[in-house]
């Protein structure tokens, strides 16, 4: 009897993991639908009544297994999208790279850059559990206040109103939202490839350490560079081992598929044309 081996392209695992990603969302709600058809007889996906639903009965959705409470900042693996509170598995992850859940490696040397907060998720934590946004947010000013710290906020007192814990509120502004806040963050370097003047050359030399999100794409890094240089987007060139790099990459795909096992900085090279092309 002959044993053929054979092993999977890397370009179709992560095919599969992104078709089983994309499918997890539907599975959380069939799931949920049949668990509210065994205990109720309703079905939520026909039924336009309202029902009501113990909270206990979605404990296992909302709870996290690390600290057996409600989500708070909660935070999901990408690799296998199991949900955590997002203190609870970052001080998992600095004795482990493993998810608790599935025991699936989440990064061979940085687990946390697979992690990815889920508004959506903390959003109905907050929603379903009464009383939690407001006890968490009284929790975060007791210990500002306890440490003589001053809580920074984003907005400013022309922008919100206080709430009753005293901390300001306004509504979600889409465009003014700043999504990479809380994004795991990546160290760059940008060394020329061209020769540029003099004043640019020194400011360039002075500045070239950049620190962004893993979200950053290659055509935000050439935005930065062009207002440095105040010269137009087509001008700019960014390069990696002379690899012309495409706009829409991130930093997390970069670092993943060029520098990965490397250590910080990961060093890029940019090219400015003149205005002719040369």
């Amino acid at each position: 009897m002959t044993v053929v081996m054979t092993t999977i392209p890397k370009a179709e695992v992560s095919l599969k993991r992104s078709k089983m990603a994309e499918r997890e969302p539907m599975a959380t709600a069939m799931r949920l639908r049949n668990q509210l058809q065994s205990m109720y007889g309703l079905d939520p996906l026909r039924n336009e009544e309202e029902v009501k639903v113990k909270i206990k009965d979605l404990n296992e959705h909302i709870v996290c297994i690390l600290c057996a409470g409600y989500f708070i900042d909660a935070t999901t693996i990408t690799e296998c999208l199991h949900t955590f509170c997002k203190s609870c598995i970052v001080k998992y992850l600095q004795t482990s790279k493993y998810c608790p859940m599935c025991n699936i490696k989440i990064h061979e040397t940085q687990p946390l850059l697979n992690l990815k907060l889920d508004r959506v998720m903390q959003d109905i934590v907050y929603k379903l559990v009464p009383g939690l946004q407001e006890r968490e947010d009284r929790r975060i000013k007791e210990f500002y206040q306890s440490r003589g710290l001053e809580r920074i906020t984003q907005l400013s007192n022309e922008d919100g109103v206080a709430d009753a814990a005293g901390l300001l509120f306004t509504h979600f502004d889409r465009p003014k939202a700043h999504f990479y806040k809380n994004d795991e963050q990546v160290s760059l370097c940008l060394e020329s490839s061209s020769s540029l003047p003099g004043k640019d050359r020194i400011k360039l030399v002075q500045q070239r350490f950049v620190r962004c999100s893993v979200r950053a794409e290659v055509q935000h890094l050439r935005r930065v560079l062009c207002r440095r240089l105040r010269v137009q987007k087509q001008q700019v060139q960014m390069l990696f081992n002379n690899e012309c790099l495409p706009d829409h990459m991130t930093m997390k795909q970069l670092w993943l598929s060029r520098w990965f096992g490397k250590a910080q900085p990961l060093v890029l090279h940019y090219t400015v044309k003149d205005k002719r092309g040369r």
